[in-house]
């Protein structure tokens, strides 16, 4: 058969491919955002950024676990103005090198308000879409409870970004609650254009000797292959429930995994532990793996596997 194809349509635009560079990983420099396009990305993500600069969590912050990692870096971003600057200069590369790559800015906040004014001043940058991160704390709230636990306050963020902005919105949910379907809903019914799912695991990990958690900040995040079952969980649970497209993320190491994470029902796939691995050239690698797949399986497009773990016997 010919060489299969790889094009995605994602939000009515058109992908080389579903694989995306998640936030937080290389996308911190336009040079290493263009770097990872150059080497095959249908699309790469900057860091998240806030209102102001945060120096995040005192090291230990970042530690090496099993297959993965557990971080607590605590949001570390130079904030919205020098976020202006960095999409301005990808965006240029990224048209000298690789304009068929899209730019994605991730935005987060601690109260609705402030993500509504960190939307409005990217968009002036004109990223292709905002992905407004709600796994941060909502200070508004008694608690400092993340916005992505109650699916109300996950709406109200979405509906401010909506009324800040013209470009898509992907609104980025958190499995660390009680049915993260409920809140796929929530934002959808707010106006969100695209799921992403999901966010890092909350874990510790403690070092025996010491007698005390090995990160400064005690609890972080989990990532990396072992968080990859949760993530086809809550894809495939969420498809079930939204008719908005999904942006997969989640323990993605190999070619398979991205098709396993489409077959749930993502459309996108994001990489982020892979990519820090293995380099750039990892999205290149991954591309022509499931290139393999589909080949060895007799499917002419990747679109054609979205949702595939949904659908009968006969419907194949």
């Amino acid at each position: 058969m010919n060489t299969p194809d790889l094009q995605v349509t994602f939000c009515g635009k058109l992908f080389r491919n579903p694989l995306v560079l998640a936030s937080g990983i290389l996308g911190t420099q336009p040079e290493l955002l263009a770097r990872v396009a150059v080497a095959g990305a249908g699309a790469v993500t900057t860091k998240s950024l806030s209102p102001h600069p945060r120096a995040g969590h005192p090291n230990p912050s970042v530690l090496k676990w099993g297959p993965g990692f557990i971080n607590a870096v605590g949001l570390q971003n130079p904030g919205v103005e020098a976020g202006v600057r960095l999409l301005e200069e990808t965006r240029r590369l990224l048209e000298a090198q690789a304009p068929e790559v899209h730019l994605i800015a991730s935005i987060f906040a601690e109260t609705v308000e402030g993500f509504a004014r960190v939307a409005e001043r990217l968009t002036a940058a004109r990223p292709d879409f905002i992905e407004v991160n709600v796994s941060c704390p909502n200070v508004a709230h008694e608690l400092g409870r993340p916005f992505a636990a109650d699916p109300e306050d996950a709406a109200a963020v979405t509906r401010a970004v909506k009324n800040a902005t013209d470009l898509p919105v992907i609104v980025k949910l958190s499995p660390n609650v009680t049915d993260i379907a409920v809140v796929a809903q929530a934002v959808e019914a707010a106006g969100a254009d695209a799921i992403a799912a999901i966010n890092t695991v909350a874990g510790m990990v403690i070092d025996v000797r010491a007698r005390r958690p090995v990160l400064a900040n005690e609890e972080g995040g989990l990532s990396g292959p072992a968080i990859k079952p949760i993530a086809v969980h809550a894809i495939y649970e969420i498809y079930r429930k939204v008719s908005v497209p999904i942006l997969g993320i989640g323990g993605v190491t190999c070619g398979e995994d991205a098709i396993e994470l489409m077959m749930a029902g993502a459309t996108l796939v994001g990489v982020g532990s892979a990519a820090y691995w293995h380099g750039p050239e990892m999205m290149g690698i991954l591309a022509g793996q499931m290139r393999a797949f589909l080949r060895a399986e007799g499917i002419a497009r990747v679109c054609e596997v979205i949702g595939a773990a949904h659908r009968t016997e006969e419907a194949w």
